[in-house]
């Protein structure tokens, strides 16, 4: 089980109570090695990165260019398409122009509705799944909405690629405690992960992966109670207990990546639940030298990946900077979670990634 521990540890939390926490950590294990020597072995420049062409270009709406590229993987040679990560941030920027996306405001239903039409215009399949969620503070009742989309849902090799959409209803570490129970805007908790994968939505309909891949957009995970981790991530908790498709063999979580000042460690979960695909994710990350990845074991985060895990045995891992904008200022859950402290550079990294994970088997 998550909860039992060989070892005393403090559980860094998205809701962590006092900043203390933040040195949970012990030395040896923020030390550690996980993936072995840094060694990049492949040049990739994301956000206005040019990238030798092989192939046919493929452009979509005068704003979206994918180019076919060649680069070895293991002596192998693969077919990868590029991620672009200024088309991805004006995904955020569009979430963001519907204003906090919390339970029950306009912006919510304006962007749920949103995403179900950039999932249905491109996804073979699209499904809806509701379910109910109490403020813990109002006690009002919202009816909540997971969305999902399958790609190549034929295939033997099937991968979960999640994000929550939902923003928090009150910025309870703002500074001006007048502003605390303002619901945030959430560019970078909330947006930065949901226009990673609108990018690959769009860029799967182009290029259909050689896997399956199912695209989770994740409600209700930021709706809890500071203190109380299992009151976070209750999309996941609902999926995950109910499945509305066959169960993935892996899955990767992204939240909160696109802090300008990118920094993204193992998350601890993560290496205890799928430790294999921690190591071929940052062993990907070096050989595309994507500084963001930091070789090294760091703090552990209750997040949508928790549910999947416990709940359905899905193997899942965490891709996420939790100090925004960095150890020593805090965005996170105030109203200084905005576009202009993100960065499509950062978004650019975590696509890269993930694309050249989905499309590294293509002949």
């Amino acid at each position: 089980m998550l909860t039992e521990r060989t070892q005393p540890f403090i559980p860094y939390m998205k809701n962590r109570s006092v900043k203390a926490q933040m040195e949970c950590a012990s030395d040896e294990i923020a030390q550690q090695s996980c993936c072995g020597p840094l060694r990049p072995r492949v040049k990739v420049t994301v956000g206005t990165r040019s990238v030798v062409a092989w192939g046919a270009i493929i452009r979509n709406n005068l704003i979206y260019m994918v180019s076919f590229v060649l680069i070895i993987f293991n002596g192998c040679q693969s077919t990868v398409p590029e991620f672009n990560s200024d088309s991805a941030f004006g995904f955020l920027e569009q979430q963001c122009d519907f204003g906090p996306r919390n339970p029950g405001s306009t912006g919510y239903y304006q962007c749920r509705d949103f995403l179900i039409g950039e999932l249905q215009a491109s996804a073979d399949t699209v499904i809806q799944q509701q379910f109910q969620l109490t403020d813990p503070i109002s006690g009002e009742e919202y009816q909540l909405t997971n969305l999902i989309g399958r790609f190549n849902p034929s295939a033997t090799k099937r991968l979960l690629l999640g994000a929550h959409w939902d923003t928090r209803p009150w910025a309870d570490r703002d500074p001006d405690p007048a502003r605390r129970m303002e619901p945030i805007l959430g560019a970078n908790d909330g947006a930065s992960g949901v226009a990673v994968l609108l990018e690959l939505v769009r860029l799967m309909k182009l290029i259909p992966p050689p896997i399956g891949v199912e695209i989770v957009f994740f409600d209700g995970e930021d709706m809890g109670l500071s203190g109380d981790p299992r009151s976070f991530a209750r999309g996941s908790l609902a999926f995950a207990s109910d499945l509305p498709i066959p169960r993935p063999d892996e899955a990767i979580i992204i939240d909160m990546i696109g802090d300008a000042d990118l920094s993204i460690p193992v998350e601890r979960y993560s290496m205890q639940q799928n430790p294999t695909l921690v190591r071929e994710l940052w062993k990907l990350a070096r050989e595309l030298d994507l500084p963001a990845f930091e070789n090294r074991v760091a703090n552990a985060i209750f997040d949508d990946h928790i549910p999947l895990w416990e709940q359905a045995q899905i193997p899942a891992v965490d891709l996420i900077d939790f100090f925004y904008p960095n150890r020593y200022a805090n965005f996170w859950h105030t109203h200084q979670d905005l576009p202009q402290n993100c960065s499509p550079v950062s978004l650019g990294q975590v696509g890269t990634l993930l694309t050249y994970y989905i499309y590294k088997d293509s002949n």
